[in-house]
C-alpha cells in the first residue's frame, strides 16, 4: 500500500500504522536530549503546526511500556543515532497529558473538563494503583482523581502523584509531556471574565509548579503552547527552564514543513506543479532562521486535490480555532492600527517592538502586547531570517492569512 495524506490524526503510532505520509521530524528528540540539559523545555508555536503529533512521537519513542522499533524503522533518529536509541528508546515511564480541550464558558465548566482529562489519564494508568510498591496515600489520591472526586489540591498535585506512582512501579524517573498548556488560560481570557481567568491561572500554575519545580520523580519535561506566559505568572521557581519560540533559531526546522519537505511530498504524490500555488497560500512563516509552510494547510489542500484535482487553495487554518485576538485588536479603543493593517495588506512590512513573555490577562494592555501575540500565534510572521530581540520586521506571511485579515479586520471596520 502506498503512503496516504492523513488529515487530523495526531497520534503518532496510529499515523504511521495507517501508512500516513510522515515528514520526518524525529531528530528533534536527539537534538533535545543529547545536545541540551534542559530539565523543562517549552516549545511555543501557532496552532496547527504539529505540536501534538511531535509530543505523541516523543511519547512513542520514550515510553517504557512499548516496543517502538517498528514505528521508527527507517526514521532518521534510528538510522543515524542507533547508540542513542539503544540508550533511550522505550527506557522511561512517560506521562503525556493534553490541555487542548480544557475550556468552558465559565470556570466550573472548564474545571470539570480538566477533572475529566485527569480522570481519563488515571483510567489509562489504572494498573499503577494495583502495584504493591505504591503507597496507600497515593492509591487513595489516585482513586479520588479517577472518580473525579478530588479537591482542587488533589488536582494541583495530580501530575506529581502520578509521577511518584510511576517512579515507584518502574524504578525510573518520569518523562512528562504536556500539550497546549496555555489553552485553559486562553479560553478563560476570551471569556472576558477576570475571576474565571484568575481561578484557572491558580489551578494551572499549581499543576505546573508542583510537577516541575525540584521534582525528584522527573527525568525531564517537554511542554507545548502558543504563548510563553511570563515566568512570574506561571513558571516561578522552575529550574533549568528553556523556551524556544517562533523567534528562536534552535529547533526552528522541526515545526512546520520546509520547502524541501513540501517539494518531496508533492513529488511523491505527482503534484509538483502545485508548488507555486501552495507557496503563495501557505508558505511565508519564518521561525528563527527557517522558512516554513503551515503543515495543516499543506496536507488539507493536498488531501482535497487528491479527491478533486481542480480544487483551488482556500483558508483551512482560520476555522480551526477562535480568531478572537483579531477582534481584540480591531475593537481596541486606546489605539488605531488601521494604517499598519493597510501596509500589511498591501504586501508591506512594519517594524514593531515585541516581547516574548506575556500574560493572557494583559494582552490588551498595549499595542506592543497585541503585535507580540499576533506574531506568536501566526497571524503575522517575521519578514526576514535575521535573529533579533525587541524590534522585529513583520509581514502577513501568505494569501491565506491576508484573506483572513480582510474578512475579520477590513470588513468589520466598514
Amino acid at each position: 500500500m502506498g503512503k496516504r495524506i492523513v488529515v487530523g490524526n495526531d497520534i503518532f503510532e496510529k499515523f504511521i500504522k495507517d501508512d500516513g505520509y510522515y515528514v520526518d521530524k524525529t531528530e528533534l528528540i536527539y537534538e533535545l536530549v543529547a545536545d541540551t540539559r534542559n530539565e523543562v523545555t517549552l516549545f511555543t508555536r501557532p496552532r496547527r503546526f504539529g505540536k501534538t503529533l511531535t509530543l505523541s512521537m516523543m511519547e512513542s519513542f520514550f515510553d517504557i511500556r512499548r516496543d517502538s522499533r517498528e514505528v521508527f524503522r527507517g526514521r532518521k533518529i534510528l538510522e543515524e543515532h542507533p547508540d542513542f536509541c539503544k540508550e533511550w528508546m522505550n527506557q522511561y515511564p512517560v506521562l503525556f497529558l493534553s490541555f487542548k480541550d480544557v475550556e468552558g464558558l465559565n470556570f466550573n465548566d472548564a474545571y470539570a473538563m480538566l477533572q475529566n482529562r485527569i480522570s481519563g489519564k488515571c483510567a489509562e494508568l489504572s494498573y499503577l494503583a494495583e502495584d504493591e510498591k505504591v503507597t496507600e496515600r497515593d492509591r487513595k489520591a489516585f482513586e479520588r482523581l479517577q472518580n473525579e472526586q478530588g479537591s482542587i489540591s488533589d488536582i494541583k498535585s495530580s501530575l506529581d502523584t502520578l509521577m511518584r506512582m510511576m517512579k515507584a512501579v518502574y524504578g525510573k524517573p518520569v518523562i512528562l509531556l504536556i500539550d497546549e498548556y496555555d489553552v485553559p488560560l486562553s479560553k478563560a481570557q476570551e471569556s472576558k471574565n477576570p475571576e474565571y481567568y484568575l481561578q484557572m491561572l491558580d489551578v494551572i500554575r499549581g499543576i505546573l509548579s508542583v510537577s516541575l519545580k525540584t521534582n525528584m520523580y522527573l527525568k525531564f519535561a517537554v511542554i507545548t503552547g502558543c504563548l510563553r506566559i511570563s515566568k512570574e505568572s506561571i513558571f516561578t521557581g522552575v529550574n533549568n527552564f528553556a523556551c524556544y519560540s517562533v523567534t528562536s533559531r534552535r529547533f526552528s526546522q522541526y515545526f512546520g514543513f520546509t520547502q524541501d519537505e513540501v517539494a518531496e511530498m508533492l513529488d511523491t504524490f505527482g503534484m509538483s506543479g502545485k508548488m507555486e500555488l501552495i507557496r503563495q497560500w501557505y508558505d511565508g512563516y519564518i521561525f528563527g532562521d527557517t522558512e516554513v509552510f503551515c503543515p495543516w494547510d499543506v496536507v488539507s489542500y493536498l488531501s482535497a486535490v487528491l479527491y478533486d484535482e481542480e480544487e483551488e487553495p482556500r483558508n483551512f487554518w482560520a476555522n480551526t480555532s477562535s480568531n478572537a485576538i483579531l477582534d481584540d485588536f480591531v475593537n481596541h479603543s486606546s489605539f488605531d492600527a488601521s494604517e499598519k493593517f493597510e501596509i500589511l495588506l498591501n504586501g508591506g512590512t512594519i517594524t514593531e517592538d515585541v516581547c516574548e513573555e506575556l500574560a493572557y490577562d494583559h494582552i490588551g494592555d498595549s499595542e506592543k502586547n497585541l503585535w507580540s501575540v499576533l506574531l506568536m500565534t501566526g497571524y503575522v510572521s517575521k519578514a526576514d531570517k535575521s535573529i533579533s530581540r525587541g524590534n522585529v520586521k513583520l509581514h502577513i506571511p501568505n494569501a491565506e492569512i491576508a484573506d483572513l485579515f480582510k474578512n475579520t479586520v477590513v470588513e468589520r471596520r466598514l
